[in-house]
């Protein structure tokens, strides 16, 4: 089982579960999403997160603050940036596997399938926590259609490793249509809404809570 700590206490999911976060620009949903992973970092879990918005090194960053001093965790980026963005030449590392864009799907996905493979035989790390971010970075590139097929392998490979899967989208940059597609792929979903403080509110749907 893979729980979720501090961000919604006493809920716990499945081996394979692949959950979606959605929610408007500015609600919090990185952080969440990272504050998922990083409590999983914290009991031993392995941490993968797909790159298709920020850089690996600021991806690295972001993750070792939210992880805190004294924990030094098992983490692979698959950068679909930086190759993009022409920055110089730059060769796969133990942490780092690089795509050619968010455009390459088929190398998204022989990448992660890359980290799972070392995570479990190389590390013997069995539990491992998957970040997408962003499905709508990859909707931007590609259609519907294309993306649903790709995320439709992505969330097959987390539920073949036990893993969990997390997938950030930005709910009010797409249409309904495309928003109610795209849901079908996912076990749960929290949905991030503003109320009139401005202040982010959970909803949640899929998620069952630890009695």
């Amino acid at each position: 089982m893979y729980d979720l700590a501090d961000v919604l206490p006493d809920t716990e999911t499945d081996p394979g579960t692949n959950l979606l976060i959605a929610g408007p620009p500015l609600t919090g949903k990185r952080q969440i999403a990272f504050d998922i992973l990083a409590s999983g970092a914290a009991r031993g879990d392995g941490s993968i997160v797909v790159t298709t918005k920020d850089s690996a090194s600021k991806v690295l960053e972001s993750f070792t603050e939210s992880v805190g001093p004294g924990i030094d965790p098992d983490i692979g980026v698959v950068d679909c940036v930086t190759k993009q963005r022409g920055i110089g030449s730059v060769d796969d590392d133990p942490r780092v596997k690089y795509a050619s864009s968010p455009v390459d799907m088929t190398g998204i996905g022989i990448k992660l399938s890359q980290f799972l493979q070392e995570f479990y035989e190389g590390r013997g790390v069995t539990e491992n926590r998957v970040l997408l971010h962003s499905v709508s970075t990859l909707l931007m590139y590609s259609d519907l259609q294309t993306v649903f097929r790709f995320l439709h392998v992505f969330t097959g490979r987390i539920q073949s490793a036990d893993a969990m899967g997390v997938y950030i989208i930005d709910s009010t940059s797409h249409d309904e249509q495309t928003m109610n597609t795209l849901k079908q792929l996912f076990d749960a979903v929290i949905e991030l809404e503003e109320d009139d403080d401005n202040e982010p509110q959970i909803r949640t749907a899929g998620l069952s809570t630890r009695l």
